[in-house]
């Protein structure tokens, strides 16, 4: 009779615990481009009968999701300080702490300045200093260390991963932070600086950073100065960055070597031929290892997937790359490295930055990167600034999308509707969630399974009319008739 009880009360439990259990809810949230977050009501579990549009494979699970998050950028901090202190710790409210909005737990920040820093700067510009006597992350208590001390303040577990855009200057063959000059637009035609305005956010008009054209270096060239003293002296600024934060209370779990190690730019930005950073890997990683700092290969900005197997068959690098960071063109390059080395970690490191309008179309072609990425194996996808000015124009010129938008006259702000497409997920699904797998002639969405056995189904309605979709579940289904051109997201709990 006791094993009789026994035996009941663990088939009880089972059943209660299942996703599929009879009494499921399910919570249902949807975006527009005229109402955003609104919850839905009446939408019921019923028992699977007949064809559906799309099945949710829970037995097809996939890659471990660690998280979702943004970069900690100056421009970030100094457009929240703009605010009152009541908004701004709304804000950063809203974006960390655990299980109340955004729910971001994994996040970005550079090694001195990038793009979107006030200005040039790095921690250490005394030329010849290879010991680093001379190191300091002073600039940084200004803008970054608070900016993530006060989102730390809402979630203490938050894991953070680092970058540098450029080497300190004396470093490089150029001398310089940058990897070219800033065009002379003075006689571009109005409609050209418009349409480079309108398609990639860049207005060069009154910028210039100083260099001269023959400090330009070129993709495929390096920017970083093959020597093994300055392979040496570049690891030693990396670890002490990773001490300083340390100090601060700040612990970076990760670092990647350069930020789109292929890209010329007229900001902070240093290029490398692959074989190079195979190079400095080999003496980074062991100084990383010291601190129990994994190293990354990224990030990787071109859709070329030999340019990741020169550091991942490479015998000097190969042990100390723990895994991939993928942005812009390196979508092109995601699928064939994950078919290749399937279990290897990837990252999406930096999602594509829009022109600085946050308009509605440029939230659907996020959706549609969202899909890709996460299709192809991420465990991390990471929107890139966290707040901006008005128009998101950086100091060199480049006007970007931001989750938060702050109106400098009015100091109001508000939230972009990529912020609430990043809610649509990251609230939904926790860290250590799985990525299931989705057949049928519906593939307009995401599913996943968290580890408290809830299902997150991320659907997405490109028409202009109401559409209606049989998605199944095991043995149950959902019917939502999801309206025009929406965002939609289904927690069956």
């Amino acid at each position: 009779m006791k094993n009789s009880i026994s035996l009941l009360n663990f088939i009880i439990c089972l059943v209660a615990t299942s996703p599929l259990f009879a009494q499921s809810k399910v919570e249902w949230v949807t975006t527009s481009q005229t109402v955003q977050w609104q919850k839905q009501k009446g939408l019921k579990i019923s028992q699977s009968t007949g064809n559906a549009d799309v099945e949710i494979r829970l037995d097809q699970p996939q890659q471990t999701i660690e998280g979702f998050g943004a970069c900690f950028n100056e421009l970030g901090w100094t457009s929240l300080h703009l605010l009152s202190k009541k908004d701004r710790e709304s804000i950063l409210k809203e974006l960390f702490a655990p299980n109340k909005g955004a729910n971001f737990t994994i996040c970005r920040m550079p090694i001195g300045a990038n793009d979107f820093s006030r200005n040039w700067y790095s921690y250490n510009e005394t030329d010849g200093d290879f010991e680093m006597k001379n190191f300091s992350i002073a600039n940084d208590f200004e803008t970054l260390i608070p900016f993530i001390k006060n989102a730390q303040k809402y979630n203490p577990t938050l894991k953070l991963w680092a970058s540098p855009w450029s080497p300190p200057t004396w470093l490089k063959y150029n001398k310089h932070y940058a990897s070219k000059p800033v065009p002379d637009v003075t006689n571009w035609p109005a409609d050209r600086l418009q349409k480079m305005r309108d398609s990639w956010g860049m207005d060069f008009r009154g910028i210039s950073n100083g260099m001269k054209a023959e400090q330009t270096i070129r993709e495929g060239q390096d920017g970083f100065i093959q020597d093994e003293k300055y392979f040496k002296a570049y690891s030693l600024y990396f670890s002490k960055f990773i001490d300083a934060y340390k100090k601060q209370g700040i612990n970076i779990g990760m670092v990647m070597p350069q930020n789109e190690f292929n890209s010329d730019q007229v900001f902070p930005s240093c290029t490398w031929r692959a074989s190079s950073l195979a190079k400095f890997v080999s003496f980074l990683g062991p100084e990383m290892q010291k601190k129990n700092v994994d190293v990354f290969f990224g990030t990787m900005e071109r859709g070329n997937e030999k340019l990741v197997d020169t550091l991942l068959t490479d015998p000097q690098s190969k042990p100390y790359i723990k895994g991939v960071g993928f942005q812009w063109a390196g979508k092109d390059a995601i699928a064939a490295v994950h078919k290749q080395y399937p279990d290897l970690p990837l990252y999406q490191s930096e999602q594509e930055c829009g022109n600085g309008y946050n308009d509605w179309k440029y939230c659907t072609y996020a959706w549609g990167l969202m899909k890709h990425y996460m299709n192809n194996g991420v465990k991390a996808y990471q929107y890139w600034n966290i707040s901006l000015n008005e128009g998101g124009v950086s100091t060199w010129g480049w006007h970007q999308n931001s989750l938060v938008v702050v109106d400098t006259l009015t100091k109001k702000y508000r939230y972009s509707y990529e912020f609430y497409l990043m809610k649509h997920l990251s609230h939904y699904v926790k860290p250590n969630a799985k990525r299931v797998n989705t057949e049928g002639a519906f593939n307009n969405l995401l599913a996943f399974i968290n580890p408290d056995k809830s299902i997150a189904i991320l659907v997405q309605n490109d028409s202009n009319e109401v559409k209606n979709v049989n998605i199944k579940i095991g043995d149950k289904t959902i019917n939502p008739s999801l309206k025009p051109n929406t965002i939609n997201t289904f927690l069956i709990k």
